[in-house]
């Protein structure tokens, strides 16, 4: 099986590709146009800013390509948020593979529960549904460091609590992404990078 991960202006990558590695699987890490089209699974990670990140995919076509794919793609922590229409960070225009805004988490007036922004830190994932999650991991714990947040909406996989209920993952047709990070999320994480590989 051929696994390739997106390169581009983004951290975090390497961490992905370890995560595959204790899985038994080898991941390449390009930005080459026909490697990405020819893998049979992408995965599209990423720890950044999203205007500045959406400008580099759109100088290197790879805006146009991502899109295009027809094989499962999963997207990660800003890989998702870019997945979606827009973005309130930079106030940008995104892939639009999911027709929903990203939003700033804004904290409540009454803050009883000295909730932070970013949420960083372990959080529960539930209503989980969508190939990528076995029953077993509902109100199962994953690691999420992020400021902005993706509503409700119908392409909802999971869903998760922190200052309001929101998408911590979506799915719609091959496309998969989570705004947790699996690979840091222990024997869960493994398990949901198990459930995509295997698709």
């Amino acid at each position: 099986m051929k696994i390739v991960v997106i390169k581009y202006n983004a951290g975090n990558i390497r961490s992905v590709c370890n995560a595959l590695k204790r899985l038994g699987y080898e991941a390449e890490i390009t930005d080459d146009v026909e490697k990405i089209k020819a893998a049979d699974k992408v995965i599209f990670p990423g720890v950044g800013e999203a205007s500045t990140t959406m400008k580099y995919l759109r100088e290197s076509g790879l805006d146009k390509v991502i899109v295009s794919l027809k094989q499962p793609v999963l997207g990660i922590c800003l890989g998702m948020q870019l997945m979606c229409k827009f973005s309130e960070e930079g106030n940008v225009d995104c892939l639009g593979i999911f027709d929903v805004p990203v939003k700033r988490f804004q904290l409540p007036a009454q803050n009883v529960d000295n909730l932070k922004i970013p949420q960083m830190g372990w959080n529960t994932i539930t209503s989980v549904k969508s190939p990528l999650y076995n029953a077993q991991l509902e109100n199962q714990y994953v690691y999420f460091v992020h400021s902005y947040y993706v509503p409700l909406c119908d392409y909802t996989a999971a869903t998760t609590n922190y200052t309001i209920s929101y998408s911590s993952s979506l799915h719609r047709d091959n496309f998969y992404a989570t705004q947790f990070h699996p690979e840091k999320s222990g024997s869960v994480g493994e398990q949901i990078l198990k459930n995509f590989l295997e698709l």
